[in-house]
């Protein structure tokens, strides 16, 4: 190639450039207005059938909703139970008479805990903070004309400490006081409520009758709220341990003896220095098994965590079913949105839309309708479980988690089931199309 001709192909080759990115921006410009078209089209077809799409998205928003309620109520039950569990004191100990058997305890008559064996373990252990021994029994309260059955429970004054309660008014009875047998006594907020009292401080300083044995009212327990279902920690009345071991139930047997490891780090160890202990108290061979229990409080949060997953799970399945049914609501519309529009994909098809094009209009009329109530299905999923909460007395905790998938799915939903109704468009023949009637 010659010098010149060789100067002129370089000056002509920018240019050449030029031109092709010009074209190529044409062409970007103009799928891009396609694009735009398609969604115009699929925005103004829903519009002018605000009823139908209304109705059709209904299913969405009903099982989103659900979804997040349900869940809001799962979440704030294994809340409400944590909390409740944790106020017991997150280093408390339980010891109970009698082998573990499957989910309860199980004892007879030679299964037993004594005041012997809680001394033991006041004086031996090492990783112990604080040693509690309780007995407990069902008995009359009566002030006056009022009466009410309560459980009373023996303990020594240590037992705020243990147990992790707060006086509302009044005082603990002291040490002096429990080893003196005095027949004073701090009750719980339930039992001012089960006598149909209005002030906590009715009862302060009162003389009352304990099982028939007269008493005197020095504290009132600040409420913990019930966290077993047997048992409401708040309808009781704490007496010293001495009074009710030789005034009101004449027994050494204990119902309960609470433990304080020192640290949470240690509570392995205290509980193998409980188990050491008790066993040597209760002269067990090696060949047989502990006659008593140990429990910490957490295998109750495990538990207590397990059974409220579980009862989430549940819940958040029996609300997806709804979006599923939502969905196929929504095939189904789009179908017989189809077979209505069949003269107008028709007509579309013959003035040039491609087969694409068709199918991208019919799948974002599917995905729009499921984001629309999605996004409503949240909002009403939300006010619910705050209206639950806040006028149904539930304990709701809305998870931004369960929010976040709830919305994925449904526009998952949307995709799913929009894709066979914008096949089927998409794959209409053209001359059939026009035809139709």
């Amino acid at each position: 190639m010659s010098l010149p001709a060789r100067q002129l192909e370089q000056q002509q080759a920018p240019e050449h450039q030029d031109q092709a990115l010009d074209v190529l921006k044409r062409r970007g410009a103009g799928e891009a207005m396609i694009v735009k078209e398609i969604v115009l089209v699929a925005l103004g077809a829903l519009r002018a059938n605000k009823l139908r799409s209304f109705l059709t998205m209904l299913g969405i928003v009903i099982g989103v909703a659900a979804v997040i309620a349900m869940v809001a109520i799962g979440k704030g039950a294994q809340k409400s139970i944590s909390e409740r569990i944790a106020s017991l004191g997150t280093t408390l100990l339980q010891v109970r008479p009698g082998a573990r058997r499957g989910f309860g305890v199980a004892t007879d008559n030679n299964e037993k805990l004594t005041i012997r064996d809680a001394e033991a373990l006041e004086k031996r252990g090492k990783y112990f903070a604080a040693v509690g021994p309780e007995m407990n029994k069902r008995a009359m309260f009566q002030w006056g004309t009022y009466n009410a059955m309560t459980q009373v429970t023996g303990a020594k004054a240590n037992y705020l400490l243990v147990r992790n309660y707060k006086l509302q008014a009044g005082r603990m009875f002291t040490e002096q006081e429990e080893a003196g047998m005095r027949r004073v006594a701090v009750v719980g907020s339930a039992v001012i409520d089960n006598l149909g009292l209005q002030s906590p401080d009715a009862l302060l300083n009162e003389e009352v009758r304990i099982g028939g044995i007269q008493f005197q009212v020095i504290g009132v327990l600040a409420s913990k709220g019930q966290t077993n279902p047997g048992f409401n920690p708040d309808d009781q009345v704490i007496i010293p341990l001495a009074t009710a071991r030789y005034r009101v139930m004449g027994t050494d047997n204990l119902n309960t003896i609470g433990i304080l490891a020192i640290s949470e780090d240690k509570i392995p160890e205290a509980q193998a220095e409980i188990q050491s202990i008790l066993r040597r108290e209760h002269r067990l061979t090696a060949d047989k098994r502990d006659d008593f229990d140990i429990r910490n409080q957490a295998e109750f949060l495990n538990t207590f965590a397990e059974t409220t997953r579980t009862f989430t799970f549940l819940l958040a399945g029996i609300a997806a079913v709804s979006l599923l049914v939502g969905g196929i609501g929504i095939m189904n519309i789009m179908l017989v949105s189809v077979t209505e529009r069949t003269r107008e994909i028709g007509v579309r098809k013959a003035l040039g839309a491609t087969k694409k094009a068709i199918l991208f209009q019919f799948l974002i009329e599917a995905i729009v309708l499921c984001l629309l109530g999605g996004l409503i299905g949240v909002l009403v999923g939300g006010g619910g479980a705050a209206a639950l909460n806040k006028l149904g007395g539930f304990n709701t905790t809305v998870d931004p988690s369960s929010v976040l998938i709830a919305f994925i799915f449904s526009a998952g939903v949307g995709i799913l089931f929009g894709v066979w109704p914008a096949r089927r468009a998409a794959s209409l023949d053209p001359i059939i199309a026009l035809r139709y009637e």
